[in-house]
C-alpha cells in the first residue's frame, strides 16, 4: 500500500488516496485500487485523515488487538552496522520519505536494504538467518515468498513520489551525472529484455538502467529501467520529460559523448537545461575551431602544470532549431556555447599505440582471409588492397588517411552552455566516473549483474530496493573518500568492524548497547554519525 497525492485545482486542496496494488491475472498486469483517506495540511505537509477513515482504522485495530502477555524474555543481537544505516536514513531523509510513500512496508524495505548491503552477494533466501542475529527495522523474518510480495507491492506512483521527495533534498546547485548500464537476463518473460550493446560484453539479452547521480553530493536520486535495445543517444528526451514531470527544477546535466547528437542539444536548450557534454573531435563545429588553434594550443603559454595538459576555450555559436508540429513551422536562431579543447601528451601516446594495434589486427584479418564484416569500411579507409591467386593479398597503407587520424591524437573536447572556465568544466566532467563506480556497486556488491527475477513486477520492485541500498553505499563511500579511510580499510572491513557491536533488549527496559571501542567510535565520527549512546 502507498499514498497518492492529487491536487484539486478548483479548491487548491491536495487530497490523499490510499493506493493498494495487486496482480490482475486476466490483464496480466499490476493494478491499483484507490480510496480517499483525507487531505494534506498545506502548512505542515502532514496528512489530515478523514473521520470515516479514522473510525474504520480504529475498529479494525480493536478487532485484531491481541491481549498482552507478561514476559521476561530478553535477547541480544548485532546492532552497530544497522544503527549506522538508521542514522544515515534519518540524515538523508530516506526513512521519512519511504514512510510517506510506503507506510505499510517501509520497514520491510529498509530491512531488505540493510541485508543486501551487509550480506555481500548472498541471495535473499538467506535473510532469515541474518534477521535472527541482527536488530533491523522490521524486527521479523521475511521469507522468500514475502520478499516477492513486497517487490510486487511497490507501485509506480509510490516510486515517483519517492523520487520527487528525494529530488527536493538532492537537486541543489550541482551537476548531475547521467549514464546508462546494461543488466543481462536469462528470462524470456521480461518484456524489456532485448538484445543490444551490452556494456559488460555478455552474450545475453538485457535491460538498460539509466541513473542520475549528484556530482557534488555523490548520491544517486533517480533511475529508470529501459528496454535493452535502446541506444544511449535515444534516452535523453525521456530523461528530460521525467525531470519535468517530477518537478526537479533547474537541473544541470553532465554526459559523455555517447549521448551527443544535434537533436539532444536542441532539446536541452529548448527546456532551458544547463549541460556539460563530451563530443567527438571530428564534429564539424569542433574541427573548425581546432584547425584554427592547432599551431598554438600546444605552446607553453597554453599549458597547465597542475592538470599536465594544454587547453583552449572559445565561445562559439550553436545553430539552434525547434520544430513546432502543431503550427507547422520551425524556430531557428543562435545559442551561445563554450567549447573547451584539451591536448594531453600522455593520451596522444596511448592513442597512437591503440591505433597501431587496431591496424595490426586489420592486417591480420585481411592477410589470413578472415575478414570481419564490421571492419570493411576501415579496411578501405586505411589500405589499398590487391589480391591475386599467386601473390595472395598485398596491402598498401593509405598514409594520408593515417596521418589525418594521427593528427588528432591526444585531443578531446567538452561543450557547455554555462561553464566558461576550462578547468572547472574538466573537474566536473572527471567526477562523472563516480557513476561508473556506482554501477559497479550495483552489479557486484548488490548482486545485480544478471537479473534473476522472472516477472516484470518483481523486477521493478527489486530494482527499487537495490537503488535504495545504493544510496546508503554511496554515502559511506563518499565519507570514506573524504576522510581517506580507504587507505586503511575496505568498505566491507568498515561494515564488519561496526557489525560486531551488540545490543541487549528486555521488555520494559531501555535498549542497552554493548561495548563500543575507541576504533569504532572513530569510524562513526569519520562517517559523520554520532556513535550509539551507552546506557
Amino acid at each position: 500500500m502507498s499514498y497518492v497525492y492529487l491536487n484539486n485545482k478548483k479548491n487548491s486542496t491536495t487530497y490523499v488516496y490510499e493506493s493498494v496494488g495487486h496482480w490482475n491475472k486476466e490483464k496480466q498486469m499490476c493494478v491499483c485500487d484507490r480510496k480517499c483517506v483525507g487531505k494534506l495540511d498545506p502548512v505542515t505537509g502532514e496528512i489530515i485523515f478523514s473521520k470515516k477513515h479514522l473510525e474504520s482504522t480504529n475498529q479494525e485495530s480493536v478487532k485484531s488487538k491481541p491481549g498482552l502477555l507478561p514476559t521476561t524474555e530478553s535477547n541480544h543481537s548485532f546492532y552497530g552496522a544497522t544503527y549506522l544505516f538508521d542514522a544515515i536514513g534519518k540524515k538523508l531523509g530516506i526513512t521519512n520519505d519511504l514512510q510517506r510513500c510506503f507506510p505499510d512496508t517501509y520497514k520491510q524495505i529498509l530491512s531488505l536494504v540493510y541485508y543486501l548491503i551487509l550480506e555481500d552477494m548472498n541471495p535473499l533466501s538467506r535473510f532469515p538467518k541474518w534477521a535472527a542475529t541482527h536488530k533491523h527495522p522490521y524486527r521479523k523474518n521475511i521469507p522468500s515468498q514475502r520478499s516477492s510480495e513486497i517487490f510486487a507491492s511497490i507501485t509506480e506512483d509510490a516510486k515517483e513520489q519517492f523520487f520527487a521527495l528525494q529530488g527536493k533534498r538532492r537537486v541543489e546547485q550541482e551537476y548531475l551525472a547521467y549514464d546508462t548500464t546494461s543488466i543481462s537476463s536469462y528470462s524470456k518473460s521480461l518484456k524489456q529484455v532485448k538484445y543490444g550493446v551490452n556494456k559488460d560484453h555478455d552474450p545475453l539479452p538485457q535491460i538498460n538502467l539509466a541513473l542520475l547521480f549528484g556530482e557534488h553530493s555523490r548520491l544517486p536520486f533517480y533511475y529508470r529501467k529501459l528496454p535493452g535495445n535502446i541506444p544511449d543517444v535515444k534516452t535523453v528526451k525521456n530523461l528530460i520529460a521525467d525531470m519535468d514531470f517530477l518537478k526537479f527544477g533547474n537541473v544541470k546535466l553532465v554526459m559523455d559523448r555517447g549521448f551527443y547528437n544535434e537533436e539532444n542539444i536542441n532539446a536541452l536548450y529548448q527546456n532551458h537545461l544547463k549541460f556539460l557534454i563530451e563530443t567527438k573531435i571530428s564534429l564539424k563545429l569542433v574541427k573548425k575551431e581546432l584547425d584554427q588553434v592547432r599551431d598554438t594550443i600546444r605552446t607553453r603559454a597554453n599549458y597547465n602544470s597542475k592538470y599536465e595538459l594544454n587547453y583552449h576555450t572559445a565561445m562559439v555559436s550553436w545553430d539552434y532549431h525547434q520544430e513546432k508540429p502543431h503550427k507547422g513551422d520551425t524556430i531557428q536562431g543562435n545559442r551561445r556555447m563554450y567549447l573547451h579543447l584539451y591536448f594531453n601528451e600522455a593520451k596522444a601516446v596511448e592513442d597512437k599505440i591503440s591505433f597501431n594495434k587496431m591496424l595490426d589486427a586489420f592486417e591480420e584479418e585481411l592477410c589470413s582471409g578472415k575478414r570481419n564484416p564490421e571492419h570493411e569500411k576501415q579496411y578501405v579507409k586505411y589500405y589499398d588492397i590487391n589480391t591475386t591467386p599467386v601473390r595472395g593479398t598485398q596491402l598498401t597503407p593509405k598514409q594520408e588517411a593515417i596521418n589525418e587520424a594521427e593528427k588528432n591524437y591526444g585531443y578531446f573536447a567538452l561543450m557547455s552552455n554555462s561553464i566558461k572556465d576550462p578547468f572547472e568544466a574538466l573537474d566536473i566532467y572527471r567526477s562523472k566516473d563516480l557513476i561508473e563506480k556506482a554501477f559497479d556497486n550495483l552489479k557486484e556488491r548488490l548482486n545485480m549483474r544478471t537479473a534473476t527475477v522472472s516477472s516484470d513486477i518483481n523486477l521493478e520492485g527489486k530494482l527499487f530496493v537495490q537503488f535504495i541500498a545504493l544510496i546508503y553505499i554511496s554515502y559511506v563511500k563518499k565519507m570514506m573518500n573524504d576522510k581517506n579511510l580507504f587507505k586503511n580499510y575496505t568498505m566491507q572491513e568498515v561494515m564488519d568492524e561496526l557489525d560486531m557491536i551488540e545490543c541487549f533488549e528486555q521488555q520494559g527496559r531501555s535498549l542497552r548497547v554493548g561495548k563500543v571501542t575507541k576504533k569504532q567510535k572513530t569510524l562513526y565520527t569519520d562517517l559523520d554519525i554520532e556513535p550509539p549512546a551507552l546506557i
